[in-house]
C-alpha cells in the first residue's frame, strides 16, 4: 500500500478541472480497490465507497478532488503534468487522507464503531459538487448521522488541526448590477443619461449599506471589476458592476439582497437609468453543529482540534452536507506556506498529512 504522501504527490501530479475528472478518478477508484472497498458513482465524476461494518449508524467522510484553472510555478519534481491546472487549493492533500483514511477503515472494520461513508467529490471549486451528490439521497440511503472534512489551511500552525462551533466558513453570492443609461457625445451631455456616475453612486450607497448591518458576525461586500461606456468623449449608456457579498446568518444575507435592490431602485428612480440587481445562490455558510463539536473535542481529549479564534470569509460546498447531516468542517495547519490559489502554492507534505491522517484516525474510532 501506498503512503499518504504517495498518493498526494501521484494526485498532485494529474490535476483536472470542475467535474472533468476522469484520471483523477481512475486513481481514487484504483486505490480504493487495493482496499477491497467497492466504489460507485451516484454523480459524474464522483467517486464513492461504502464500508458495511453492520452497525446501525454512518460516519461520512468528504474529500475534494477538482484543481483550479491555474499554471504551476512551485519547481516541485511532481508538479503538475496538465498544462494550465494546478492543485492550488490542497485538494490533492484532502483526497490523499481520505485515501489513507479508507485504507486505514478497511484492515480495522471490527473495531469501527460505525459503517462508513467515503464521498470524493467534483466541482468544489465551481458548481458545487456537493450539492449534486446530496440531492442523490446517499447520506440518508447510507444512515449518514455525521459528516466531516478536513482542509488545509495557510497561516495555521504546521500539522495542527483546527475547529470551532457555529461559523467557519461564510456564506457567498456573487453580485452581478447592470445600469442602463443613454449615450451621447459629451458635447449634449445634458441629452444623454449617464450610467457611469449612476454606477458610482450606487457602487457608495451600496458600500455605506454593508457598513451599517447589524450582527456579531463579520459581513464583506466587495465589488472587484467595473466596466462602462466606449469612449472618453461619449456619456456612457451601460455599467456593470460585479461583486461577491460574503455573510454567515440567512437573515443577514436577505438584509443585504434587500438593501442592493433598494439602492437600485433609488438609483433608478434618481437617474433615469434601468438598473438590474442579479445575486446567485451561491454556497450557504459552512456552520459547524454545536452538539457534534462537543461530542469530539470531549472524546478526543488532548488530541482534540485547536479552537479556531473566528470565522473565515471564504466560502466552501460542504455546507451542503451540513444542510443534511450534523457535520464539522476542520481545517489543518501548513504553516507559513503561500496563500490557496497561489501559483506557488506548496506545503511540507510529509510533516503534515500524516499528522491529519492520525486525526481522523481517532476521529474515525470515536464512539
Amino acid at each position: 500500500m501506498l503512503s499518504v504522501v504517495e498518493y498526494r504527490r501521484a494526485l498532485h501530479r494529474i490535476p483536472e478541472l470542475d467535474d472533468r475528472l476522469p484520471e483523477t478518478c481512475a486513481y481514487v477508484r484504483s486505490a480504493l480497490a487495493s482496499f477491497e472497498l467497492e466504489a460507485f458513482s451516484p454523480i459524474p465524476s464522483s467517486v464513492c465507497a461504502f464500508l458495511d461494518a453492520g452497525k446501525p449508524e454512518t460516519a461520512a467522510f468528504r474529500a475534494d478532488m477538482d484543481a483550479l484553472p491555474i499554471e504551476e510555478a512551485t519547481g516541485l519534481a511532481f508538479s503538475s503534468g496538465n498544462t494550465g491546472a494546478m492543485h492550488a487549493c490542497g485538494h490533492d492533500g484532502n483526497t490523499a487522507m481520505a485515501l489513507a483514511l479508507a485504507e486505514y477503515a478497511a484492515s480495522h472494520r471490527e473495531a469501527l464503531p460505525r459503517n462508513v461513508l467515503f464521498l470524493f467529490q467534483p466541482s468544489e471549486e465551481t458548481t458545487g459538487g456537493a450539492e449534486r451528490l446530496c440531492e442523490t439521497g446517499i447520506l440518508e440511503q447510507y444512515h449518514a448521522a455525521r459528516v466531516f472534512a478536513m482542509h488545509l489551511w495557510p497561516k495555521l500552525e504546521q500539522g495542527r488541526v483546527y475547529c470551532r462551533p457555529g461559523p467557519i466558513m461564510a456564506r457567498s453570492n456573487e453580485v452581478t448590477v447592470t445600469l442602463t443609461g443613454k449615450s451621447v457625445h459629451i458635447g449634449k451631455a445634458e441629452e444623454g443619461i449617464d450610467a457611469l456616475a449612476a454606477g458610482a453612486e450606487y457602487l457608495r450607497r451600496a458600500y455605506a449599506m454593508a457598513g451599517t448591518l447589524p450582527g456579531e458576525e463579520p459581513v464583506v461586500l466587495r465589488f472587484g471589476k467595473m466596466v462602462s461606456g466606449t469612449v472618453r468623449n461619449a456619456v456612457s449608456g451601460k455599467t456593470v458592476l460585479e461583486g461577491s457579498l460574503r455573510t454567515f446568518r440567512d437573515e443577514t444575507q436577505v438584509l443585504c439582497r434587500q438593501g442592493l435592490e433598494r439602492i437600485g431602485r433609488e438609483i433608478a428612480s434618481e437617474t433615469g437609468c434601468g438598473v438590474k440587481v442579479y445575486l446567485n445562490e451561491g454556497y450557504p455558510a459552512v456552520w459547524n453543529h454545536e452538539g457534534l463539536y462537543e461530542t469530539v473535542r470531549s472524546g478526543l481529549g488532548e488530541a482534540a482540534p485547536l479552537p479556531l479564534e473566528a470565522p473565515t470569509l471564504t466560502a466552501e460546498d460542504f455546507s451542503f452536507y451540513q444542510r443534511r447531516v450534523p457535520g464539522l468542517f476542520f481545517l489543518l495547519g501548513v504553516g507559513g506556506t503561500p496563500e490557496l490559489h497561489s501559483p506557488e502554492f506548496c506545503f511540507d507534505d510529509e510533516t503534515v498529512l500524516p499528522k491529519g491522517v492520525e486525526f481522523l484516525k481517532r476521529l474515525l474510532l470515536l464512539a
